[in-house]
């Protein structure tokens, strides 16, 4: 039988570990991302700090200030935590190159493509942290296991920065003392059907026989659920089937701050990026300049174009436009730059100026 080397990566309190990395001091205080506290806010991400105070994802602004009056808001900055998202998904490819991304912050990784035994996978999903952490700053917790539903479950279990690892034939016994609402697929309803039957833990909901189950839980969906009480999950990973970005960068030996170097570094790039395009037949509508500065904090910059293009020229170009936009905005040094192109087709519309309407 074929086992399935699995992992489920998530990122620690995300969003706010991004408002931590562009400004130092919230490390130490409670911080909340999310709406108004005198209003009708939610909680987006609470920060460890503050989830001392039993501050959690989904509760109230209002209810956070309530348990936490010291509590720092800060409202969402959803295209900032992209970029950050983009870098730490593109570092994770290098690694494993089969990933199925399901949110901003969180995805499945077949490390099956990697590594051929299972007594390599807490090794392997080291070097996953690792990497990502040398790339952006930012910690992740994994969980690995035969199975998505397990791994999803195991990648909470040691929050922040753990590796929980539940090896082939050990799923069931992982689960079984859990509640029954750390089971994905149980939500608030299922969870008082079962409890008003006294089941309240995974165990009890896996041993259910075919009667019981139909009586509490009927149709496909309890048969799926108590088969995931067991351990059991079928589901193969979704890969995207087709390439909607191109992208070269490179960090820098030493933080770089002169423009005309910079320059010089992201045509290479682009020159890189339109090689690779024509090989291919195929020309990007859309260049993105990307910076991340000595503190590891990271800004991108996008512009579209009227037609398509494969040109190194005019990909460079505006890449060295988009990278002094970026500088403008926020001035500094650089440890890394990158050029992408997206918006991918394969023809091209060639116009004046090989599609340079709109560029700026």
């Amino acid at each position: 039988m074929v086992v399935w080397i699995l992992a489920h990566l998530d990122l620690d309190a995300f969003f706010a570990a991004v408002e931590e990395l562009e400004n130092p001091s919230l490390r130490s205080v409670p911080l909340v991302v999310g709406g108004d506290p005198h209003g009708r806010g939610v909680v987006a991400t609470a920060n460890y700090v503050a989830r001392r105070f039993g501050i959690r994802s989904a509760m109230s602004s209002a209810e956070a200030l309530r348990r936490c009056p010291n509590v720092v808001f800060v409202r969402p900055r959803h295209a900032l935590y992209r970029q950050y998202s983009q870098a730490v998904w593109s570092t994770v490819r290098e690694v494993v190159p089969r990933v199925e991304q399901t949110g901003i912050d969180e995805g499945y990784l077949d490390l099956g493509s990697v590594i051929s035994e299972f007594a390599r996978a807490r090794a392997f999903a080291g070097a996953v942290q690792t990497a990502v952490r040398a790339a952006t700053s930012l910690t992740c917790s994994l969980g690995v296991s035969t199975s998505k539903v397990v791994c999803k479950v195991a990648s909470d279990r040691r929050k922040p920065g753990g590796i929980t690892v539940v090896p082939p034939g050990s799923e069931a016994r992982f689960l079984a003392p859990l509640p029954v609402r750390a089971l994905p697929g149980v939500g608030p309803r299922a969870e008082a059907r079962l409890a008003a039957a006294d089941i309240s833990t995974v165990g009890a909901l896996a041993a259910l026989s075919d009667v019981e189950l139909r009586a509490l839980l009927p149709g496909q969906v309890g048969t799926v659920v108590r088969d995931r009480a067991r351990g059991i999950d079928p589901r193969d990973l979704e890969f995207e089937t087709e390439r909607v970005s191109i992208s070269v960068e490179e960090t820098f030996e030493r933080d770089i701050s002169d423009r005309a170097v910079l320059h010089g570094e992201l045509r290479r790039m682009a020159s890189e990026v339109g090689s690779h395009l024509r090989r291919n037949g195929l020309s990007a509508r859309t260049v993105t300049a990307k910076l991340r500065y000595a503190d590891f904090s990271i800004r991108s910059r996008s512009t579209t174009l009227g037609a398509a293009t494969d040109n190194s020229d005019v990909i460079g170009d505006l890449a060295c436009r988009l990278l002094d936009r970026g500088l403008r905005d926020r001035p500094g040094a650089l440890r890394l730059a990158g050029v992408g192109v997206s918006g991918l087709s394969d023809f091209q519309q060639l116009t004046l100026a090989d599609g340079l309407l709109g560029a700026e």
